[in-house]
């Protein structure tokens, strides 16, 4: 479709609008509902259309924009003051949903109570006065989690579920129950009042008393009925129940409601929004307009066409069609990777190609994942490449304070004189060592010319009373024990082992929120890290320099090489990488959850982790409304790349310390075969290594470097009748000169035998194969050297025939 521009010299800001695009923008009255589908062009339209109205003669002060960032609105302003040549744009009343309410409020907060100057609490504040709360109430704050608590309050409040319905419904008194948590209706109740007293409103009560504002007092309401004569609302898929009823009732008077959204992106349940209410907008109105936005300027035809095949298979939607004027491009890349730490590896190696073969910058590339705790593996593997990324809507990996936590436990078993790991997890979790006693134990450390493990451990000489002496005492005993497992045990076996006994991963399991929930999926990935770890340095000492399997492993080098000391040397050496330009504003690959990806766009997309109970979740998939949201998350993830997608999976994943095999996606299967290049994926291992993990081994950091995991827990492969060549066994190796022509092959396709020439053993036949895929070991009978068993991924092998 070509550009629309049927305008006067005077409204040239509707130029460059398509057909549709202009029908959107130039809507004066009545309700309108603008379907705009990925990269269709929305903001544009939605600046467009106040900025019309505004040409139009409506005044600013009676346009109500509703945006979900103040950085949205901030842009919008802008861009309008821009377009009319003019500073009217300052005075709309533009901003999030929060930042506009509480403005009103400002002016009315008095008819309910508060002092027009009331406070705004912050979450930290809420949770504050939660445990003021918990307090005097005698609740165990360790059952009743501030955290929960304050989540559970703002579901209710985001539902207009007040304290008094909340304690008279039924159901959620049973679900209280059943959580064993029966006081939260009481806690809400006493949290309301205690706001209520020190004259505060929390976030959730910005939409909440604006809601009783207008539905509690008719003049307030027919008030600014009339003020905002047109009201236009942003993403209005992600709005909640108090949202949409409070723009249903500003809007009741004129119902000049235009709303902008895009059902197929709708993604966030999780925070109280709910998909009917766009759904239900053409039931809401009679006389309601829809224009639906479907052509795409951001993709190319081919990542197009996938996310409508898959996004089509939602029963929940409003239908609509993507298309693009923009060239076929690339097909969709499917990846199919042994390991998950074997896709970070390709990602990292594929990224490193695409810049010197492309041209491209490390700004132009996006790594997406469903959780946060997917970017452990992407970090490590780009750090140790040297490609600089950021993470984007959450911290990195290692900053992550239950990281940070659990690590601290780590290097004070290790090391107890760590001071700075040792304060900071003294007295977490919570066991009587206040600050007070930390400032004594550092005061008698300096006095002493000792440290504070020292004084920790004479702590009876120094006056502490008897309840804090026995908290000190505890925790010393629990360091040792600590300590006594280094001797013995492995860096895995001891973290799991601090994971227990200090409780830290039953207190994050414990927490059933949403960020309880990805702080205890972080340990758990912590924890598989480690165990991967230990695997992999478990294997390496069994091997010499030759690749060769050795028959008998020194023991104490197998111990040191996967003690707990050995973990945090080289931990230490990727958390002490360079991290430059934190602002974000040099050229750094980009990592985020697909969550945080929305409303972005990448030239190059890399999406991990494609694989049943990853991508859908696990979590997220016990109803048909979940699976949707799930394949509406998909969808999403798609349609941030402009140029090329990369979707990978991974046959095997580290979970709870075991290996596990993963299936791929259901959305893999969803999407049409034409438009994807499953060569990465090859049905068979000889195809997949070839294609996927060639260049890899080129760049160097090719070699699976795991451990055989999937032989150790289901056990060899299937032993063939060989009868091996008979030749004599040297006690002395024959030193071998290699051929003037040797270069190392490929060994993923070596299969018994083959012809094979060593580059110090010589020339030999292969006799059998064995291992697991990703760490396969050739018995080979070499001519002037005998049997040897051959670790492929260390040694250096021809193929000739």
């Amino acid at each position: 479709m070509l550009n629309f521009v049927p305008c006067s010299p005077m409204r040239n800001y509707l130029k460059g609008l398509n057909e549709n695009q202009y029908l959107a923008a130039t809507h004066m009255n009545g309700p309108l509902m603008i379907v705009a589908g990925a990269g269709s062009g929305k903001t544009k339209v939605l600046t467009t259309r106040i900025a019309h109205l505004m040409a139009e003669g409506v005044d600013a002060f009676n346009i109500l924009a509703l945006t979900f960032t103040n950085k949205a609105a901030a842009e919008m302003k802008e861009r309008i003051e821009h377009m009319l040549g003019n500073n009217e744009a300052r005075n709309l009343y533009i901003g999030t949903f929060h930042s506009v309410f509480a403005r009103i409020l400002r002016g009315e907060a008095h008819r309910l109570g508060y002092p027009n100057s009331f406070t705004i609490y912050d979450t930290d504040d809420s949770r504050t006065v939660i445990k003021q709360v918990l307090k005097e109430m005698q609740l165990d704050d360790k059952h009743y989690k501030p955290n929960t608590v304050h989540s559970r309050i703002s579901q209710a409040k985001n539902a207009l579920v007040g304290p008094l319905e909340y304690a008279q419904d039924y159901y959620i008194q049973q679900e209280d129950m059943r959580a064993n948590k029966p006081a939260l209706a009481k806690i809400y109740k006493a949290y309301c009042d205690r706001c209520f007293k020190n004259g505060a409103m929390d976030f959730d009560d910005l939409l909440l008393k604006m809601y009783e504002l207008l539905n509690t007092f008719p003049e307030v309401l027919h008030k600014y009925q009339k003020k905002f004569k047109y009201i236009l609302i942003d993403e209005y898929q992600d709005t909640n129940p108090v949202q949409y009823q409070i723009t249903k009732l500003l809007a009741a008077m004129y119902e000049n409601i235009c709303v902008v959204g895009d059902d197929a992106q709708s993604i966030y349940s999780f925070r109280g929004a709910t998909i009917e209410n766009i759904l239900q907008f053409q039931k809401d109105y009679d006389d309601v307009q829809v224009i639906k936005l479907e052509q795409n300027y951001r993709s190319t035809r081919n990542i197009i066409s996938v996310a409508n095949s898959v996004i089509q298979k939602n029963i929940g939607q409003i239908p609509k069609q993507l298309w693009t004027e923009n060239n076929d491009g690339e097909k969709i890349k499917l990846v199919r990777t042994l390991t998950d730490n074997d896709e970070a590896k390709f990602v990292s190696n594929t990224i490193q190609e695409e810049r010197l073969r492309n041209h491209f910058n490390n700004k132009d590339f996006a790594i997406l994942y469903r959780t946060n705790a997917q970017s452990r593996a992407f970090e490590e593997n780009l750090r140790r490449m040297g490609i600089p990324y950021r993470i984007y809507g959450g911290l990195s990996f290692y900053q992550r304070k239950e990281i940070k936590d659990f690590i601290a436990y780590l290097r004070v078993t290790v090391n107890p004189a760590d001071e700075v790991a040792l304060e900071r997890i003294i007295n977490y979790p919570v066991r009587g060592i206040g600050k007070t006693t930390i400032e004594k134990l550092q005061t008698q450390a300096s006095n002493n010319k000792t440290t504070v493990w020292e004084i920790l451990q004479r702590a009876g000489e120094f006056g502490f009373r008897a309840g804090t002496l026995d908290a000190i005492n505890n925790f010393v005993v629990m360091i040792k024990y600590f300590q006594s497992l280094l001797e013995d045990k492995s860096a895995y076996d001891v973290a799991m082992q601090i994971g227990k006994h200090t409780n830290l991963v039953k207190e994050l399991f414990s927490d059933k929120t949403q960020e309880g929930l990805q702080r205890y999926e972080n340990i758990q990935e912590l924890l598989n890290s480690i165990k991967e770890w230990v695997d992999t340095q478990q294997d390496l000492s069994q091997i010499d320099e030759e690749g060769t399997v050795l028959e008998e492993v020194d023991t104490e080098i197998a111990k040191n090489a996967t003690s707990l000391a050995a973990y945090l040397q080289q931990i230490t050496l990727l958390t002490d990488a360079d991290e430059k330009d934190k602002d974000g504003t040099g050229d750094m690959v980009k990592l985020m959850t697909i969550h945080a990806a929305k409303g972005l766009e990448f030239p190059v997309v890399f999406v991990g982790g494609v694989e049943e109970s990853i991508f859908p979740s696990g979590l997220s998939i016990n109803t048909r409304e979940e699976l949707e949201e799930e394949r509406r998350l998909f969808y999403v993830a798609v349609t941030r790349a402009k140029q090329k997608l990369w979707l990978s999976y991974a046959n095997t994943r580290y979970r709870f310390g075991n290996i596990i095999n993963n299936e791929p996606s259901r959305f893999i299967s969803e999407m049409p075969d034409e438009f994807i290049d499953r060569s990465y994926a090859g049905g068979n291992s000889s195809n997949f290594a070839g294609n996927a993990f060639e260049r890899m081994n080129r760049s160097g950091f090719g070699g699976y470097n795991n451990a055989t995991q999937a032989e150790k827990r289901y056990g060899p492969p299937p032993k063939k009748n060989v009868l091996p060549t008979q030749a004599p066994k040297a006690n002395k190796i024959v030193e071998h000169r290699p051929s003037a022509d040797f270069v190392p092959s490929d060994t993923s396709t070596l299969q018994e035998g083959h012809k094979v020439e060593h580059a110090k053993f010589g020339f030999g036949t292969v006799q059998k194969m064995e291992g697991a895929a990703h760490n396969r070991i050739a018995t080979v009978m070499f001519e002037n050297n005998g049997e040897k068993k051959i670790m492929l991924n260390y040694a250096k092998l021809r193929i000739i025939g």
